[in-house]
């Protein structure tokens, strides 16, 4: 149950970073729904490794199989069964570290927690885990086109210390430049200098991290689950989930405890018969219910814990050691993260749709 998300649209994953692959089965998908094969694919493409020279070289396609759950692209109300398998595991790439835990990752964790680990990068706490999330985002994308107006983007806001300012133009603008779709972020010169800090981070074997910040537009009210699975926590929960996340915000977030109550509310207005906000400070969300406005979070990742330098630690026998680095592993996770992102609040926002239509007679 713990490889599980989600109440009616839920998703459960298994496999690791390098074993046959990583699975997922959605569960919960209506009948009824086209599946679009080239954009489930193309948002694997948006994760997948080796995109750039500021990304991990490890070649992997990431193409999926679909086992179950369709008839001729179409779903029938069964569980979905995908599967992508690994084709450029080098597990020797950890015969080092076997014995040894490397600093902030899950290696002890995971010892004291199952008294075995899966030290071949990670095994399930490696990051390749979020395939599953990807596909049961893109399932979740399409089912929101098809029972709403929702349209979910997600873009790199900041890189270490270099941070873009604003909110991307509506529609979200075409990542142009190399430099953009590399780092995925919509400001070009923001985007070059993020670009090259990133580098010189591989360059130098370091790592940096970074802020990921959503939107969902054209938000329908009244999506939410009072009093324990409000709007935000499940949002909180979902992406506090993913790999080298660090802090969840939304709205104002910690900004907002700066200002006071006057300054804070979003006053309401009736614009064209429609209630609306004259700001949106709340993020699109009031007592954990969506208000209608757009929903507008950000997602903080700490920098990658593996880096090519040497480092202290100690082993399983509690002796000192000096953990080599050794591998091929991201700079800075926050570009491939978006899709990840989007992913994950695709099947929140899908989640819920399902539920309203529990909570009306009409």
């Amino acid at each position: 149950m713990f490889n599980s998300f989600g109440s009616l649209y839920r998703i459960t994953s298994f496999g690791e970073s390098h074993g046959e692959g990583i699975g997922v089965v959605i569960d919960g998908c209506p009948a009824g729904l086209k599946l679009d094969f080239p954009f489930i694919q193309a948002e694997l493409d948006r994760r997948k490794p080796g995109q750039s020279r500021i990304t991990t070289q490890r070649k992997e396609n990431d193409d999926f199989q679909l086992f179950s759950g369709h008839l001729d692209g179409m779903t029938t109300g069964t569980p979905l069964g995908f599967w992508v398998p690994n084709t450029n595991a080098r597990s020797g790439d950890y015969s080092h570290i076997k014995d040894m835990y490397r600093p902030s990752h899950a290696d002890y964790t995971y010892d004291a927690k199952y008294g075995i680990r899966d030290f071949r990068g990670g095994g399930r706490s490696s990051a390749r885990e979020t395939i599953a999330r990807v596909i049961g985002g893109a399932v979740a994308k399409l089912l929101l086109r098809e029972i709403s107006d929702i349209a979910i983007e997600g873009w790199v806001e900041s890189v270490h210390e270099l941070k873009m300012t604003g909110l991307p133009e509506v529609p979200f603008p075409k990542l142009e430049t190399d430099f953009q779709q590399a780092v995925r972020c919509p400001d070009p010169e923001m985007a070059e200098q993020m670009y090259h800090l990133i580098d010189s981070m591989r360059k130098d074997g370091n790592s940096v991290g970074g802020v990921i910040r959503c939107r969902a537009r054209n938000m329908p009210a009244g999506l939410g689950e009072p009093i324990y699975d409000k709007l935000e926590a499940r949002l909180g929960s979902a992406m506090l989930s993913i790999n080298a996340t660090k802090g969840f915000e939304i709205g104002s977030g910690f900004g907002g405890t700066s200002m006071t109550g006057y300054e804070h509310n979003d006053l309401f207005v009736n614009e064209n018969d429609q209630i609306k906000t004259t700001s949106n400070r709340s993020g699109g969300v009031q007592g954990g219910i969506s208000n209608g406005a757009d929903l507008d979070f950000r997602v903080a990742f700490k920098p990658t814990a593996t880096i090519m330098k040497d480092q202290k630690s100690v082993d399983a026998k509690g002796n000192e050691v000096i953990v080599e680095g050794k591998g091929r592993h991201d700079p800075c996770v926050v570009p491939r993260a978006v899709p990840i992102v989007e992913g994950m609040c695709a099947m929140v926002l899908a989640d819920f749709m399902l539920l309203q239509r529990t909570r009306r007679v009409r």
